[in-house]
């Protein structure tokens, strides 16, 4: 899988150096302006980052000549990516320390709730044991309880620290659980 995923973003990156350079950018035309590059340069951000994530993904399976496109779920991934959104922006969270944990209570309106529960839960079975951090979620009516307890005391400065959106971003694995997505499998 590895080797799949190095050669995928070989690929995507090859082809978007090549894709760069063929494309005449200063013929474009944004309302009466041309655009403009300095010095031939073109921005490397494509826009708002789900867009960008879904960009860069859809580039990478272009590359594969093995992408079976009858398992592609881009869909998945945009509302996975909507779910992130949800929660990075639209969570309400309060925080204490019962004991040697922190305790997460993460609540939402309307959809920002199934987007907490989605995240929460997942997160949590991803993570727990990982560097010896215990990870416990339950669901609640309005959102989830994560519950994190550091592998020594020493780390729960580190932990209050990250707070709750910090100890979601932990872990190398949100790339390949994207991909995964992507190609319709089941990250969890």
């Amino acid at each position: 899988m590895k080797a799949i995923f190095t050669a995928a973003v070989l690929g995507f990156l090859v082809s978007g150096a090549a894709y760069g350079q063929t494309m005449d950018h200063s013929k474009m035309m944004h309302g009466s302006q041309p655009a403009m590059m300095m010095d031939g340069m073109l921005p490397q951000e494509t826009g708002q980052s789900a867009f960008a994530a879904i960009q860069e993904i859809i580039a990478m399976l272009n590359a594969d000549p093995a992408t079976d496109w009858s398992k592609v779920d881009i869909e998945g991934l945009r509302q996975h990516l909507i779910d992130m959104n949800n929660v990075t922006l639209g969570a309400v969270v309060s925080a204490s320390q019962p004991g040697s944990s922190m305790r997460f209570d993460v609540t939402g309106d309307g959809a920002v709730q199934g987007s907490i529960k989605r995240m929460v839960i997942a997160h949590a079975a991803t993570m727990n044991g990982v560097d010896g951090w215990i990870f416990a979620a339950e669901p609640t009516d309005t959102g989830a309880i994560l519950t994190v307890t550091p592998p020594d005391p020493a780390s729960m400065a580190k932990l209050k620290a990250l707070g709750f959106i910090g100890i979601l971003t932990l872990g190398m694995h949100h790339r390949q659980h994207h991909w995964m997505l992507a190609n319709g499998m089941s990250p969890h």
